[in-house]
């Protein structure tokens, strides 16, 4: 991931660069990444360090912070001429849609990954959601904290999305107090 943000950030990209950058600390679908409004991000003239909006899956809200190197990002993408005027933080190009699509997402992520030498076929748009979650599970075994980070209603499901084997699941939940 170190790659794709190195490379993005020499080719001047600013807008796929916030949106890499937004995409990890958010840990968000690509279909609520793709909708976020520039006040979703935005307080008056300043980058939000913690954000909170609904997910269009769950319809529940999930919460993250946008580290220091995001919200410059985010900064200077939303001073951007290509900005002016724009409702949402990933504004298409086509006039009949007010932000970038679920597929032209997909269509970046596959460039970007490409970009560094990888096979597409093995990383995704959905790739950027579990990267964070991943290390921080990996760094703290902290199940129930990866789960209240992606949204998760269930431990069961924050377990089978990061592939965690069922004794090391059933040693972590010991541990948690719910």
């Amino acid at each position: 991931m170190w790659a794709i943000r190195a490379r993005l950030e020499l080719a001047g990209y600013l807008r796929d660069l916030a949106l890499f950058n937004v995409a990890i600390d958010s840990k968000l679908r690509g279909r609520d990444l793709v909708k976020l409004a520039f006040t979703d991000l935005m307080n008056a003239d300043r980058v939000r360090e913690r954000v909170s909006v609904t997910q269009s899956k769950t319809k529940r809200p999930v919460q993250f912070e946008l580290t220091e190197n995001t919200r410059d990002t985010v900064n200077a993408w939303v001073r951007s001429t290509e900005m002016i005027g724009c409702h949402f933080m990933f504004p298409s190009r086509f006039h009949d849609r007010p932000h970038i699509s679920t597929r032209q997402y997909g269509r970046l992520v596959r460039d970007w990954v490409t970009a560094i030498g990888l096979e597409p076929i093995r990383y995704g748009a959905h790739s950027l959601r579990r990267t964070e979650a991943a290390e921080i599970y990996r760094k703290t075994g902290n199940l129930r904290a990866v789960q209240l980070l992606l949204g998760h209603t269930k431990v069961g499901s924050t377990v089978r999305y990061l592939g965690v084997e069922l004794e090391e699941a059933l040693s972590i939940a010991v541990r948690i107090d719910i």
